[in-house]
């Protein structure tokens, strides 16, 4: 035999329901093809020929993931810009700067919302054009297409039609949703990488029918013809429903032929596949949904306090108008003109007596144009910008680089980063996110004897909360140094933690029960769907397995002398120590059928023959399935294996049980030919045809153990718990495991404590158990639900009756079943209120749309902010339901990453995001946003004033370009400095001091009375600088020729005053200075003199009134000097003086942390323990929370 047929034979892995090859002439029957969604008609080899009732119009293959077109994009993103009410505020009054009613020029009103949306929509240009460019090379990736001269020639994906004949070859992607014909194997198999779909990195096999399998040359095409009728297009990963009329016969298919867009060719040469769907009609795409719009709270706030603006703006409008329009009204009388200046006397509208109530209307107007500087107007970019740079310093964190896997924190959006400060209730998945995904065979359970001699951390931790070292513990510690003598004389093996020297080293033949434990790593050894890949250097083994916990099964068989090491097409070899010649012999198995693990069966079967012609079905699955299928008078072993299953689940392992039959030729010939049917029925019911056949022939099995692994606990998974609870965030564990483990689990991460009361909700009273046995649903929903409210009622009276109890801590453990009628509406709410009293929450047994249905419970009942972390597929509803998802990039592949916000490594590195990146984020957002608020209101309320102070006649204090540029150059720079770099405290007193988290938990930086404060202290700055400036200048000499100062002077000296002032007012609310800032800050100061340079050198109809108004009129005279520094120095002193007496006495927390640092007190243990002693309160959880909750029982006793 070649190398390459060797080859072939090796990689040839087992396929689905192996027995029945799809090469059966369909049941029609059961057929739904033609029916509605079954319309779907392709011939194959003849992309151009349609259905007889008219032009069949699939799409094409190119795709398209971009926003905007060339010719939408300029429309589409200006909609998109003026949707923001501030956006289309300034569009309006940019429209209105035209008319005569403006009291500036309409360029200095366009230009400033020009840069800001431009900016917007050039950032917008930017990402959609990156899109653009993937889009391009994805539709014109290469791909072999069958032509009618009968050759295979290269052609670009997006020329590819329904219907066309492609070759693909190893390594590359499949360019459309293929129907496998033929592969480089004779049987017609190839394995695919599914990564890009649903995020698993093992590899799957996918099987062409028989009938086609035989086309595996170029020339094998030239007169190929088939008609496929299926399925229409949809989003359904894991199901296709077709049939193939072939020479005359009609063949079944299934999702064993479908090969999905953006999956991988691997360990294959190459195959034939016939293209079923192109393009937006493909699997993959069809599953391509927008993420769900995420704002945080402070951006919707943000969005009211605009609002709570604009509303002051049109008040100051009103309020104006009404006066303007009464002295207008008085303003000529007897022939003389109280406002001469106004020239009412020649006035047609604007200032005309005669007709008051027009004139205040259209001063209204002007007003409203004049007054919108009290709305920022780029503030929205600003805060992009500022966001992305954030992202940025995420994404660059080397404390959150995970060396091992290479994989860095990344923020997906950015639109959250502030939101990771206030998150107040954590829910995290267990398996994979807490634990490690890595599974290792530690004991097991055979004929009723426990073996494996390894503690596990949940054993030690259960140990460690003991008040004395147990003699259990004892014994675990003596057993392991003698264990860890023999684990270090041979290289560790991933996957394998067992020592047992009953077992190991071929010892298992001398114990009582040899037959069964033969048969029980027989069953390991067969019962899976692993792929073995031999090293041809070594000849060592290693498995491509679909799960941790299958790879580790193999695993351990492997080591304990039953070695999986071959699968044929319908066949797999082992080679198995012999007990009576103590030696390795190599034993071949037929594969008869596989029947495939699922959540709803929690079991798997194969059923083979063995060389003897035995036909075995040798089945593992769930205790809570596989018990009742045992047959009644096999069951001696069961009492003691259930005693041990719930031992290995008090320590935290995950169990499955492990049964088998002997099948007679005709039980398994009748089995046969049901399943054979099933399989190739063609409906959407396949999959419960296919269980109820398999449901049938898994009864009166034969009991031989249960198997215990273990996923460790992730490293620095408890110490990350503990900061987070001192920080005071809920944490709840929503988890697919049994109570036991995730209990013990809790335990060992320090979410529960030993003293912590358990209030467990569950479904397995006498009464209900007698209920499921009768079968009456409708009994039994209202008999659960009765069971529920009434354990929720009764938790709520214990945390009543408690609530005297300083230091009495509760937990809340709910099982799936109970979850079902907890989240019902009439009864959610009890639940939740119940849930937020307690320390912590373990939803056990939970499915992914229950996780879901908890994380919108939580974000839209407590109404704080609720984080949501995961690993897996079946994590997803729960990220995405969350105000914020973070993914883990671990085992279970990507597709919790991929439906994200933010993606990490290890759970450990939440600690870091949060308390660190989350208290940072969150007060330069609101700091900035405050500050944006305080700087507008500043500048526009001075020119309220002096629109007062001149009668409302409408007159800016202003030059048009002083108007227009203040918030795009002299005032914004220094502020998105402020909300990138800016620290109250470094990110070590961010960890040591958790408790500053809750700053944003109770939102005290971006709250109501903080932002009105700001805005008080805008008016009082806009009342001094106004003030202080005209009444320093109204009555006496400005210069030394004796000139008084007029409007440009005025107005000048003002805005000079304003920018000194709003720049120095960011530098007192920074905390941490770098160069960067320093740069921003007087930068800004010094452009305005370099500005007020340039622009008064220009000429004078150009520079109107600041044509050389600095180098003739300014700087000359010393009481501008004079006037600056006196008037910026007495703005600020309000704002000192404040800070100062709060900073003083009335410290905020952060504020504390800082005066640890300035005096010196960071080495005092004592002081420092003090203030972090503040956040441990009675409901805390964490091990720091257990030692003091131990602290306070012994002080109770004494």
């Amino acid at each position: 035999m070649s190398g390459g047929r060797r080859r072939k034979l090796l990689l040839s892995k087992i396929y689905s329901f192996a027995c029945c090859k799809a090469s059966f002439e369909g049941d029609h029957h059961y057929s739904q093809i033609g029916g509605k969604g079954y319309s779907r008609v392709v011939f194959c080899n003849e992309p151009y020929t349609f259905v007889e009732d008219g032009v069949k119009n699939f799409a094409d293959n190119s795709v398209r993931s971009t926003k905007y077109t060339l010719a939408t994009f300029f429309p589409k993103s200006l909609f998109e810009q003026f949707r923001r009410v501030a956006n289309f505020y300034f569009l309006v009054t940019g429209i209105l700067a035209f008319t005569k009613l403006a009291p500036y020029t309409a360029v200095t009103a366009i230009l400033p919302l020009i840069i800001v949306i431009g900016a917007t929509m050039v950032k917008e240009g930017i990402e959609d054009w990156h899109r653009k460019k993937q889009d391009i090379e994805v539709n014109n990736r290469r791909v072999k297409v069958h032509k009618a001269d009968d050759t295979f020639e290269y052609t670009a994906w997006k020329n590819l039609r329904v219907g066309n004949i492609v070759k693909v070859e190893k390594d590359e992607f499949f360019p459309a949703d293929l129907l496998l014909l033929s592969s480089s194997y004779e049987d017609g198999v190839c394995y695919v990488e599914t990564m890009n779909l649903d995020g698993e990195t093992n590899l799957k096999l996918k099987q062409g029918l028989e009938v086609t399998s035989s086309l595996q040359e170029d020339l094998n095409f030239l007169k190929f013809k088939a008609t496929v009728k299926c399925e229409d297009p949809n989003a359904n990963l894991y199901s296709f429903v077709g049939s193939m009329e072939f020479e005359e016969k009609n063949y079944a298919l299934s999702h064993q032929q479908l090969l999905l867009r953006d999956s991988k060719l691997r360990n294959t040469d190459y195959i034939f596949g016939a293209v079923i769907f192109t393009g937006h009609d493909t699997k993959v795409i069809q599953n391509s949904t927008d993420p769900p719009s995420k704002r945080s709270r402070i951006e919707k706030k943000m969005d009211r306090v605009i609002y709570f603006l604009f509303c002051i703006l049109f008040l100051m409008a009103f309020v104006g108008s009404i006066f303007f329009g009464i002295i207008t009204k008085d303003d000529f009388q007897n022939g003389l003109m109280k406002r001469w200046y106004l020239r009412p006397d020649g006035s047609t509208i604007f200032f005309d007596p005669n007709r008051p109530a027009a004139a205040a209307l259209f001063h209204c107007l002007t007003a409203l144009m004049l007054y919108g500087f009290f709305i920022p107007i780029s503030l929205y970019v600003s805060i992009e910008i500022v966001k992305v740079l954030q992202s940025i310093f995420i994404n660059q964190d080397i404390h959150m680089y995970y060396k091992e896997a290479d994989k860095p924190a990344r923020a997906r959006t950015s639109n959250l980063n502030e939101e990771l400060g206030q998150v107040d209730t954590l829910l995290s998945d267990k398996t994979g996110t807490l634990t490690c995904n890595s599974m290792e065979f530690i004991k097991c359970s055979i004929a009723g004897l426990a073996y494996g001699h390894g503690a596990t951390e949940v054993e030690k931790a259960m140990d460690r909360r003991k008040a004395s070292p147990s003699i259990y513990e004892h014994d675990i510690e003596s057993e392991a140094d003698n264990i860890r003598g023999l684990l270090d004389k041979r290289v560790l093996i991933k996957g394998f933690n067992f020592a047992d020297e009953r077992i190991t080293n071929g010892n298992w033949v001398n114990e009582p029960h040899a037959d069964v434990i033969q048969k029980f790593f027989r069953l390991l050894a067969v019962c899976h769907t692993a792929i073995p890949e031999v090293d041809e250097g070594t000849g060592n083994v290693s498995y491509e397995a679909e799960s941790p916990d299958e790879a580790a099964f193999v695993i351990a068989a492997r080591e304990l002398g039953f070695e999986f090491y071959k699968r044929g097409q319908t066949s797999l070899s082992t080679y198995e120590l012999d007990p009576v010649s103590h030696k390795k012999v190599e034993r071949k198995y037929k594969l008869l059928n596989v029947l495939e693990f699922n959540s709803s069966r929690k079991r798997m079967s194969v059923i083979v023959e063995d060389e003897e012609g035995k036909i075995l079905l040798f089945c593992k699955g769930a205790d809570s399935t596989m018990f009742e299928r045992l047959a009644k008078n096999r069951r001696e072993f069961e009492e003691k294996t259930m005693e041990h299953v719930h031992e290995y689940a008090d320590a935290g392992l995950r169990t499955l049980i492990l049964a088998y039959r002997e099948l007679d030729a005709e039980e398994y010939k009748e089995f046969d030919s049901k399943f054979s049917r099933a399989k190739n029925v063609v409906s959407a019911d396949q999959d419960i045809m296919i269980e109820e056949v398999s449901d049938k022939i898994e009864k009166n099995l034969i009991l031989l153990g249960a198997t215990a692994v273990e996923d460790k606990l992730q490293d620095g998974v408890p110490e990350c718990i503990d900061k987070l609870a001192q920080a005071g965030i809920k944490i709840w564990v929503l988890t697919g495991d049994k109570m036991e483990t995730a209990i013990n689990i809790g335990f060992a991460c320090s979410l529960l404590r030993q003293g912590m009361k358990q209030i467990v909700i569950h479904l397995d009273s006498p009464e209900i158990q007698a209920l499921e046995k009768d079968g009456d649903k409708m009994a039994i929903a209202k008999a659960s639900m009765q069971s529920v409210h009434l354990q929720i009622s009764e938790g709520a009276a214990q945390l009543t009756a408690y609530r005297g109890s300083s230091h009495q801590a509760f937990a809340l453990i709910i099982d799936g079943k109970s979850l079902v009628y907890a989240l019902e509406d009439n009864m959610k709410n009890l639940f939740l209120e119940l849930a937020i009293r307690c320390a912590s929450v373990i939803c056990c047994r939970s499915s992914p749309k229950q996780k879901a249905l908890v994380a919108r419970l939580v974000k839209s009942g407590a109404g704080k902010t609720t984080l949501a972390i995961g690993d897996g597929a079946n994590d997803v509803g729960m990220l995405q339901e969350a105000d914020i998802g973070v993914g883990i990039s671990g085992v279970e592949g990507m597709q919790a990453v991929m439906s994200s916000d933010i993606a990490i490594a290890q759970f450990r590195y939440l600690e870091r995001l949060l308390l660190v990146h989350g208290h940072w984020c969150y007060r330069r957002i609101s700091s900035m946003i405050c500050y944006f608020f305080y700087k507008n209101i500043t500048f526009g309320f001075t020119l309220f004033l002096y629109e007062v102070y001149a009668s409302f006649s409408g007159q800016p204090a202003y030059n048009d370009w002083f108007l227009s540029l203040y918030n795009v150059f002299f005032s914004s720079l220094p502020v998105i400095a402020l909300g990138v770099f800016d620290q109250d405290v470094s990110a070590r007193y961010c960890l040591k001091f958790p408790l500053l988290h809750q700053e944003g938990v109770q939102n005290v930086l971006f709250s109501w009375h903080r932002i009105l404060s700001w805005m008080l202290n805008g008016f009082i700055s806009a009342i001094i600088i106004f003030f202080f400036c005209t009444k320093a200048m109204e009555l006496q000499a400005f210069d030394v020729e004796g000139r008084t100062a007029g409007k440009d002077i005025l107005g000048a000296t003002m805005y000079t005053c304003v920018v000194w002032v709003v720049n120095l007012q960011v530098a007192l609310a920074i905390s941490y200075f770098t160069m960067i800032q320093h740069f921003f800050i007087w930068g800004s100061i010094l452009f305005w003199y370099l500005f007020l340079l340039v622009y008064g050198a220009m000429p004078p109809h150009f520079s109107t009134n600041a044509y050389k108004v600095f180098v003739e009129a300014l700087a000359p005279s010393p009481s501008y000097w004079i006037v600056t520094f006196f008037v910026v120095i007495s703005t600020l002193i309000p704002y000192f003086s404040y800070a100062a007496i709060q900073m003083r006495f009335f410290p905020m927390y952060h504020e504390i942390v800082q005066w640890i640092r300035y005096e010196g007190k960071i080495k005092d243990p004592e002081f420092c323990a003090m203030v972090r002693l503040k956040s441990l309160q009675p409901t805390t959880v964490g091990s720091t929370a257990r030692l003091a909750a131990k602290s306070h029982h012994a002080r109770d006793k004494c």
